[in-house]
């Protein structure tokens, strides 16, 4: 089980904490079920970078990148090492903390 740590870039919208988050979904699922607008555009078939996010803790129990989500993130707005698509990062097997930190031109509305 993990905790999930969503907070914005430049919005004074509160950070959100998820606990007893379970593996096997992906940040955009768990976004969208607890109700953050995160915008995809491609619907999460890693075709876009609207999802686009940065991963600032706990990278290591989320699904390595493919080759097609590289290739997107390098078109993505500001792209950073630590950058990711919220459909592909789909969390691993075990328990942690991961923080995510959500650019603002990635939230609808």
């Amino acid at each position: 089980m993990y905790t999930v740590q969503f907070k914005y870039e430049h919005n004074d919208k509160a950070t959100l904490v998820l606990n007893d988050v379970e593996e096997g979904q992906s940040i955009l699922e768990l976004a969208l079920d607890n109700g953050i607008s995160l915008q995809h555009d491609c619907g999460g078939i890693c075709a876009c970078t609207t999802c686009h996010l940065y991963i600032e803790e706990g990278m290591q129990f989320i699904e390595d990148r493919s080759r097609r989500e590289q290739a997107f993130i390098e078109k993505a707005y500001q792209p950073r090492v630590n950058s990711r698509l919220a459909c592909q990062s789909l969390l691993l097997q075990g328990h942690g903390h991961i923080s995510v930190l959500l650019p603002d031109q990635s939230i609808s509305g």
